[in-house]
């Protein structure tokens, strides 16, 4: 989930929770309540993880780095619980999606750094932050061939558009991911696990926004939810 620190709430746009639904999974919201007893009994129900965007910066810190001028408000309950159910999942190999904060969280957690603001770092980048209206896809990708996005795209083409929505981006890859797409500037838009019997990928843009009438986002939900399902038949074989 998210935390307003304004109304002290937790909260999450209902587009994630349908998706997944629509997808044939269920979703179940995890409090940003970062205890690792909390965490590990609310892991050892699921048979995934999904990482959601969110409004807030993971802290440079993570990756030794001073904060940039232009970094986003910091939420350290956001940050720890995303890394500490990303520990769970790799020992126990569990499914996960990312999606832009999710996507960068994953790769913090491998070891990986962040570009903290596209417009004052990268030379030349394309519009990263579109505004309204939000599904609408707004610049080109290039995809690997062989990858993820590839099958989820399937239309036997390397290039796509996609929404976008996030002023930080992946800088350096972390362990055990590979990048799979770029934006026409260079920046990694998708990354995916790179381990024989690993199902991990992440997402740049919000696929979540577009499910129902874009054919890459639908798939790659189905995708996850079918690997998660793959798995709790496995578990309970």
């Amino acid at each position: 989930m998210r935390l307003e620190h304004e109304t002290r709430r937790f909260y999450l746009g209902r587009d994630y929770s349908e998706a997944i639904e629509a997808a044939g999974g269920t979703p179940i919201h995890v409090a940003l309540i970062p205890k690792e007893e909390f965490i590990a009994d609310i892991v050892s129900t699921l048979d995934g993880i999904f990482l959601p965007g969110s409004a807030s910066d993971i802290d440079p810190a993570y990756w030794n780095e001073e904060p940039h001028p232009k970094l986003g408000r910091v939420v350290p309950e956001k940050d720890q619980t995303d890394l500490m159910a990303l520990k769970l999942a790799e020992e126990r190999n569990l499914p996960v999606f990312g999606i832009c904060f999710g996507m960068q969280s994953l790769n913090v957690s491998r070891g990986g750094s962040l570009i903290q603001d596209i417009e004052s770092e990268i030379k030349e980048p394309v519009q990263h932050q579109q505004g309204i209206p939000r599904d609408r896809n707004s610049h080109s990708i290039k995809i690997a061939g062989g990858s993820i996005i590839e099958k989820a795209l399937g239309v036997g083409s390397l290039t796509t558009k996609v929404n976008s929505h996030h002023h930080q981006a992946i800088r350096n890859v972390g362990k055990n991911l590979r990048p799979i797409a770029w934006a026409n500037d260079g920046l990694v838009e998708a990354v995916e696990d790179i381990r024989e019997g690993r199902f991990a990928v992440g997402v740049q843009w919000h696929p979540e926004l577009s499910w129902a009438s874009d054919t890459l986002s639908g798939n790659l939900f189905r995708m996850f939810v079918e690997e998660c399902s793959s798995r709790s038949r496995m578990v309970t074989a």
